[in-house]
């Protein structure tokens, strides 16, 4: 017996094994398997292929560059600074040039006595030799932070505190750590929690109150706590934002910018965006405050962030001047909410020494606008090896439309019994006739009677 079964085992190995089909004559069965196959067909080459593009190879790694610039010139005439020129250098943070970023700390009038802290000559804003030792807040260097090309920010509202010198003065009433009622409750050489100084160990009381507010040791006088009434800068509304985007897929080797290359130079300065001119980005301010679901008098009063998409969906397989950027704008920050810390603000100040040597400074609560600039996208390109695995993933599909058949046949229609018996055969023993191994290997079809 073991030898005998060692010898079957062998031959075996050389046997060739194939699967018996058993054809069930019945429409209902026949019509769902038919509808089954059409459908992961229409699947397959409608969304597969037409749709997402399955025989393409992707590359979604963007590499992008943005450069941005504003222009425009605004014209008022306020109690804090008189009447005052806006142009670029003013109103953009952070500055767009060299010249522009010296001015974030400029130089007095020529005429008058006042002396710079800063040598704007040098064209660095490089600090004097002769400036003195200074009580340094977050106001001083926050102006020298960069935001980068693809974040900026445009001023439309300001309060002023002019002629701030560093001196002793009341802090402001509403920081509730500067209030007291007596002069233990300000503890000398103790800051004040988000306030403006000090302590220097003095509670100054009221005229008729027993309340007050601790003497401290800073930029005197403190900055106002009031709120804009109305946005300084209406006319920045009619301000235009130049956005150039280079962009490249390194898979693919390719590059692309958002500006139309011609050699006219005068063509950019006489288009704007517009649905027909995707290749000129030169967009009104008002216009993208408008696209983005806001009214520009309402974000210019205390500020706010817009979002500028930029979407580069590109083919490949068609020419290049077929891959187009897609613009889309959005508000950011919550528009809806009315809260305490609604809208965008920041505070920057520009220094100057007076004749005798004395620093001073002019303190700004800028309220504006802050521009994010997003690039995203992707390229597609033939490649046989999606194309050959999304085949694949479809012919399994169709496999899969059988078994769903065939569970049909099995479990839910009357004559299920009947249909498993055919499927499935139990074998008993091992020996069996010739007769019955023939019958077995022959093809059977089965017709069922009065079954639709």
């Amino acid at each position: 017996m073991g030898q005998a079964g060692c010898k079957g085992l062998c031959l075996s190995l050389f046997d060739y094994k194939t699967e018996k089909y058993v054809i069930a004559k019945n429409k209902k069965v026949g019509l769902l398997y038919r509808l089954l196959q059409a459908s992961i067909l229409a699947y397959l080459v409608v969304w597969v292929f037409l749709v997402k593009k399955g025989y393409q190879d992707i590359d979604t790694s963007l590499q992008s560059a943005v450069i941005t610039k504003v222009k425009g010139v605004a014209f008022t005439n306020t109690s804090d600074l008189g009447e005052r020129i806006w142009d670029v250098a003013d109103y953009v943070i952070p500055a767009q040039t060299a010249a522009g970023a010296c001015r974030e700390r400029p130089c007095p009038d020529p005429t008058s006595q006042a002396k710079p802290l800063f040598d704007c000559a040098a064209g660095d804003c490089s600090i004097l030799s002769e400036s003195v030792e200074n009580k340094w807040d977050p106001e001083n260097f926050q102006v020298l932070v960069s935001q980068g090309e693809n974040v900026f920010f445009v001023v439309t509202n300001l309060i002023v505190t002019s002629n701030q010198r560093q001196n002793v003065c009341a802090e402001n009433e509403g920081i509730p750590d500067g209030a007291c009622s007596k002069d233990s409750d300000c503890h000398p050489g103790e800051a004040v929690t988000a306030g403006n100084g000090v302590k220097t160990g003095r509670c100054l009381l009221k005229e008729n109150s027993a309340r007050g507010t601790c003497e401290i040791f800073a930029w005197c006088p403190v900055e106002t706590s009031s709120r804009p009434v109305e946005p300084v800068l209406k006319e920045a509304e009619d301000f235009t934002i130049f956005i150039k985007n280079h962009i490249r897929f390194p898979k693919f080797n390719f590059s692309k910018s958002n500006v139309m290359d011609v050699k006219d130079r005068s063509f950019l300065k006489s288009c704007h965006f517009g649905p027909k001119n995707h290749y000129c980005p030169i967009f009104r301010l008002g216009s993208v405050i408008r696209w983005a679901g806001s009214d520009f008098q309402d974000i210019a009063l205390e500020g706010g962030v817009i979002g500028i998409n930029i979407e580069w969906n590109c083919d490949l397989d068609k020419t290049a001047s077929e891959c187009h950027p897609h613009y889309s704008f959005s508000r950011l920050d919550n528009k809806l909410s009315k809260s305490a810390s609604s809208g965008y603000n920041f505070r920057f100040a520009r220094y100057y020494r007076d004749a005798a040597g004395v620093e001073f400074r002019t303190l700004m609560k800028a309220y504006g606008i802050r521009f994010d600039v997003m690039v995203n996208g992707k390229a597609g390109k033939f490649s046989i090896i999606p194309t050959i695995i999304n085949v694949g993933s479809g012919v399994a599909l169709m496999g899969a439309g059988a078994f769903f058949c065939d569970l049909v046949l099995i479990y839910l229609i009357k004559k299920r019994e009947f249909y498993r018996d055919r499927k499935y055969e139990e074998v008993r023993n091992w020996q069996r006739s010739a007769g019955s191994r023939a019958r077995a290997g022959k093809e059977q079809e089965i017709d069922w009677v009065g079954e639709e």
